[in-house]
């Protein structure tokens, strides 16, 4: 027998061990810590489950750390957690579970360590460690959870029909597990998710996509969107992202299959941000393709103003996928509008009046913008594939260039609306607004400089085109710094 005693020789573990021993309690750590250590990942989540109270015992294990250790409890779910510095302890009574065809919420009944292995979703989750003095450390393994570790397969201990049928969101842990650890889900299993993928409609969405969340946040996503079109679940939790897939053909004319080119592009980003917006930008960059895919015989496939369109569906999506509506999702938004407008400029001269109106309207995103583009290049193509991320590397200068001259970054408009009123002795109205856009148009396309003085002379000669009379003329406000000259 495999015994992992060195492996979980720290305080806590002993002290766990120490204190079920005293009390004649058998406990062992279960689950995702035991997997963990076996594949080589860190982790300091550990389930302990116990044959009695895992309440009673998380009380007396924290009174044995002392150092005021608290223990947070949920009794209507008989488990306790303890937090001991970077570690999360988690303990809870063994358990047997039945479940009723219309709800994952299991009928929960006492059981032991036996029933509470059956119970798991997956053989390499099923494995636990003993805390018992004698048996300290020795792994029992019923369902050859170390064998399916070494042959890196996702496999349930039971028959994966009912697994899946009483808890659906396991469908969708399975995928997630196999793109985290890049395992194979078992035939028998894969096909099992594909019979029962209708069930994961009882499951709430907020759960469905936190482990879609988990699934764009690893190293490889792909391998999980790849696993969900192939099951059917795509098709029903995500229809849009689902709807890119396929090749039409007409005339011998064929466009690239966005689905996954879509799975390139995220897998491409991940491998140069960690951040979860933008890899949810990724996913969804080329989401209105399908509804502008159109066919012409002289020009072949288009998708006209799908960057428009996209950016339009973004709240709908966050909105039916429960995701947050809020300045995520505008930034999302944000990346999907201007996704082609670096790729346009790569193609063209790279004027300063260009570059000027993507900073303007990528502010301070405009690094995550360049990165998004980059992930975009997926042609097999080496030399266009060279040709497009050199001529990214000519926007990027001309970024720098501009910004370091006009400062447009997340630019405000020199010249106030009340500066406007009060200088032409107008109320709001749409007299103020046409000049606010005059001035930006002029400093964009760099007629005038971004400050107040050339701000300010443009709206005085704009005014006197609309025929409007100046009753004050405003001083230039002072900067901080000058205000503080001035006051001394």
């Amino acid at each position: 027998m495999l015994n992992f005693a060195d492996r979980i020789s720290g305080k806590l573990f002993h002290t766990i061990a120490e204190v079920c021993t005293n009390s004649g309690i058998k406990a062992f750590v279960i689950g995702g810590f035991v997997r963990d250590l076996l594949v080589g990942r860190p982790s300091k989540d550990v389930d302990i489950v116990v044959i009695g109270s895992g309440i009673k015992v998380a009380r007396q294990v924290a009174e044995k750390l002392g150092s005021g250790t608290q223990v947070k409890y949920f009794k209507n779910f008989g488990t306790a957690m303890i937090r001991d510095k970077d570690w999360v302890i988690e303990f809870v009574g063994a358990r047997k579970e039945s479940y009723r065809s219309n709800s994952r919420k299991p009928i929960v009944e006492d059981g032991s360590l036996t029933d509470d292995q059956n119970r798991r979703d997956f053989t390499i989750n099923a494995m636990s460690l003993s805390l018992q003095k004698n048996t300290f450390g020795d792994l029992l393994d019923p369902f050859n959870g170390v064998e399916d570790i070494k042959n890196k397969t996702i496999r349930t201990p039971l028959d994966p029909d009912i697994t899946f049928s009483d808890d659906p969101l396991r469908m969708m842990r399975a995928i997630r597990f196999a793109t985290q650890l890049n395992f194979n889900i078992e035939i028998k299993t894969l096909d099992a998710i594909t019979r029962n993928k209708q069930r994961i409609t009882i499951v709430s969405m907020e759960r469905v996509v936190d482990e879609m969340n988990l699934i764009i946040m690893s190293p490889k996503p792909s391998i999980g969107f790849r696993l969900m079109e192939q099951t059917g679940l795509l098709r029903i939790i995500f229809p849009k992202l689902a709807d890119l897939k396929g090749v039409e053909v007409i005339n011998r004319h064929a466009h690239k299959d966005n689905f996954y080119h879509t799975l390139q592009v995220l897998d491409n980003l991940c491998m140069k941000s960690d951040d979860i917006w933008l890899r949810w930008s990724a996913l969804l960059h080329d989401i209105a393709k399908p509804v502008t895919k159109r066919y012409s015989p002289e020009t072949g496939w288009t998708f006209h103003a799908h960057e428009f369109l996209g950016a339009k569906m973004v709240p709908g999506i966050f909105k039916k996928l429960k995701l947050p509506l809020n300045d995520k999702m505008r930034y999302v938004q944000k990346m999907v509008m201007l996704h082609l407008r670096p790729i346009v400029l790569a193609q063209e001269v790279v004027t300063d009046s260009a570059v000027r109106r993507l900073l303007f309207d990528a502010g301070d995103d405009i690094d995550d913008l360049m990165m998004l583009c980059d992930a975009d290049i997926t042609s097999k193509n080496e030399e266009r594939v060279k040709k497009y991320l050199n001529n990214f590397q000519l926007v990027r200068r001309k970024l720098k260039e501009v910004e370091a001259k006009d400062q447009l970054r997340n630019w405000q408009p020199p010249v106030t609306g009340e500066a406007i009123m009060e200088t032409f002795g107008l109320s709001p109205s749409k007299k103020v607004g046409d000049i606010k856009i005059a001035i930006r148009e002029a400093i964009l396309d760099g007629y005038i400089e971004n400050n107040y003085s050339s701000a300010y002379e443009f709206m005085l000669e704009k005014g006197k085109e609309m025929k409007l009379n100046v009753q004050k003329l405003i001083e230039q406000p002072l900067a901080e710094s000058d205000k503080q000259v001035d006051e001394e």
